[in-house]
């Protein structure tokens, strides 16, 4: 990572949001600096989608504007996360060279008029923007005030798949360097079905939509393709900003429920820090759980090294077809989750709530009413939070459990043909996370393929598409002592999406001890009856047992007298296996059977809180930091003894944490 030639240092845990002063009055400006300080701000995000305002037209630029905001903020002691401000071409550009534009899978073009109406494969868009950033770079590259370079925004938002004629010819290209030859094309695609074999590279396209199913090798790697050209635009913008300054460069990635396009596995390493936005999605049954996921894999995302958290909200978002606003203390609540969980830089999307535009009804730092609310007083509760908890910055997360996660698993398992379209990737991840996180323990989630000797339970959930090795590290780690559960749909196809033959556990097959010989899905809301009490839905499998003992087996369904649960004893180590969804009450109780087994606890002992409790650890070289956060109206009370930063109070035996509260203890003695 690059980051360790370039880290992003800041004093404390940084507190900010983005500012977009084009969307005001100078005579504003002033205003919003000087409540800027009362709110503790001391990161602001500016030029996020400046290009207009730098270039007005082609090759002429206009710096005044910028100049005096950066120079204010600057005066005010607050640091410029600076965006290079490519995040959407000006009309003037769109307009002189219109197949900047892209075009979705039906072949019809998306106009300008809303954001990123730009094609990433588009030679005339890369020119004109790299011109834009070579210019920025150079006129602020050693600015004392900029902190941080953004590169773009939220890259592959809406435009991460492109079908259009340019895209065609860098998609040929990308893959002859994956495969060299057409044969080997042939054979990963399986074109031998339906006679889709090529005989020329010009014969390939994009996955454009079609009469029928698509084929899913080429749609496989499409996806691939177009994550890997989006980086490719990242990199080439962070080239032209490393050549002319020394600052830090990342970009903010999107590790939220809605957004499978790009594999920031592979993106990691290009950024100087991890930087992530999140919003709380409500169409989820559990926003806080998924909440607490995507801090996990942006710390994942980092090896585990501290993160910015570069957007979310203080309360409703616009996006979303029935936008919530947030309970009282929810600002506090979210924001300090984002910290316990790895967090060093907590920031909003934005400032102050637009009065126009598509984002006008998004919530701000200072919203609409202005510093007379309740939302402005719980942004300045927080910054004075944020302040007290600078020595928390560098520490990181303790976990003793693992989640397997994977991008090219979410794209090979959504394709047209599946067994049920009910069934989703991110769903299976959600409900094995969220069993583990209703238990109260700390996860990291991890690529395929990683290491995990650091770790007594690893959770595999749904990872459909699997390659040998892949599986041979978990496999390996189970026969040296570890414990893990895998769940169904796993171990289905390899990196080619082609089935692995002799049973749908394919390379989980020996090591679980069990051979799935059938799918047999059922109908959404279902329900299915397992003979130790527990139900489930969604899923079943007609399995046997080859070596696995059955801990429990459909009574009922397509698959009654099938097992459901198994456990097999591999080498030193315990290899479970789930065949179907479990509600959520029996997916927690199994988990928390299976972690006992594993030594996996809580960070502390709770008392009280009703379930609604999280606990997570920091730790540094001399210090540990234990964060409670009551997501609940409940008390709870927590074995731990320290220091509390948020009341500035000692600690001696327990703490109380009030419905609602977060407590933050630096601990007396290392735990």
């Amino acid at each position: 990572m690059t980051s360790a030639a370039r880290p992003f240092e800041h004093d404390g845990i940084a507190f900010g949001c983005d500012y977009n002063p084009e969307q005001w009055t100078p005579d504003v400006w002033d205003e919003d600096i000087r409540l800027m300080g009362e709110a503790g701000v001391d990161l602001v995000a500016v030029n996020i989608f400046g290009w207009s305002h730098l270039e007005p037209r082609r090759g002429a630029y206009d710096f005044a504007a910028l100049d005096d905001i950066i120079g204010r903020l600057h005066a005010a002691g607050i640091r410029v996360n600076l965006g290079t401000g490519t995040a959407s071409p000006p009309a003037w550009l769109t307009r002189a060279e219109p197949d900047i534009l892209p075009i979705a899978e039906d072949g019809t073009r998306r106009y300008p008029g809303g954001r990123q109406a730009w094609c990433p494969s588009s030679p005339a868009f890369r020119e004109a923007a790299l011109r834009l950033v070579d210019a920025v770079g150079r006129r602020y590259g050693d600015h004392p005030a900029v902190a941080l370079w953004h590169v773009s925004n939220e890259l592959g938002c809406h435009n991460a798949l492109c079908y259009c004629d340019a895209s065609a010819t860098s998609f040929r290209e990308w893959l002859r360097a994956r495969y060299d030859t057409l044969d080997a094309l042939n054979a990963a695609w399986g074109t031998a079905f339906w006679s889709q074999t090529y005989g020329e590279w010009d014969e390939i396209l994009p996955p454009r939509a079609t009469l029928s199913t698509r084929n899913p090798g080429q749609m496989l790697d499409f996806h691939r393709f177009s994550s890997d050209e989006l980086l490719g635009y990242y990199r080439a913008e962070a080239d032209v900003l490393r050549g002319v300054s020394a600052i830090p460069v990342t970009t903010n990635f999107m590790v939220t429920a809605h957004i499978e396009n790009l594999d920031y596995w592979s993106w990691a390493d290009d950024m100087d820090v991890i930087a992530n936005d999140h919003y709380l999605d409500h169409r989820l049954a559990d926003p806080t759980a998924e909440l607490a996921f995507a801090a996990d894999l942006s710390r994942g995302l980092g090896q585990g090294a501290p993160w910015i958290l570069m957007e979310h909200s203080t309360g409703a978002v616009n996006w979303q077809p029935l936008n919530k606003p947030k309970a009282q203390g929810e600002i506090i609540r979210n924001s300090l989750t984002h910290v316990a969980r790895g967090a060093d830089g907590v920031c909003f999307f934005q400032w102050r709530a637009s009065v126009q535009g598509s984002e006008k009804f998004h919530s701000a730092m200072l919203p609409h009413a202005g510093t007379d609310s309740a939302v402005w007083r719980e942004v300045v509760e927080l910054g004075a939070i944020v302040d007290r908890l600078g020595e928390v910055a560098g520490s990181r997360v303790e976990a003793q459990a693992a989640l397997v996660f994977s991008w090219e698993s979410w794209w090979a398992t959504q394709t047209d043909s599946r067994p049920s379209q009910s069934l989703g990737y991110l769903d299976q991840v959600h409900a094995a996370y969220g069993a583990l996180h209703a238990l109260g323990l700390t996860v990291d989630i991890v690529a395929p393929g990683a290491a995990l000797d650091a770790y007594a339970l690893v959770v595999v959930p749904g990872l459909h598409l699997v390659r040998a090795a892949e599986a041979a590290v978990v496999t390996d780690w189970i026969a040296a002592g570890g414990t893990a559960l895998i769940t169904f749909y796993s171990g289905t196809v390899d990196q080619d999406d082609r089935v692995w033959t002799g049973g749908y556990t394919g390379p989980f097959r020996e090591a679980l001890g069990i051979r799935v010989e059938e799918f047999a899905p059922v109908a959404p809301g279902t329900t299915l009856q397992l003979d130790d009490g527990s139900t489930s839905t969604l899923w079943s499998e007609r399995a046997q047992p080859t070596t696995a003992a059955v801990a429990a087996s459909f009574t009922d369904g397509p698959s009654a007298g099938s097992p459901a649960i198994t456990r097999n004893a591999w080498g030193d180590g315990a290899a479970w296996y789930l065949a179907t969804q479990l509600e959520p009450a029996g997916y927690r109780d199994l988990m928390g059977r299976i972690a006992e087994e594993a030594g996996v606890r809580p960070a502390a002992r709770v008392t009280g809180g009703g379930g609604a409790i999280e606990i997570v650890r920091r730790r540094a070289a001399d210090a540990s930091y234990l964060f409670v956060v009551n997501h609940g109206d409940a008390a709870a009370s927590v074995e731990v003894s320290g220091h509390e930063l948020i009341t500035e109070m000692p600690v001696a035996g327990n703490v109380d944490v009030p419905g609602g509260a977060v407590r933050i203890i630096r601990e007396e003695a290392a735990a």
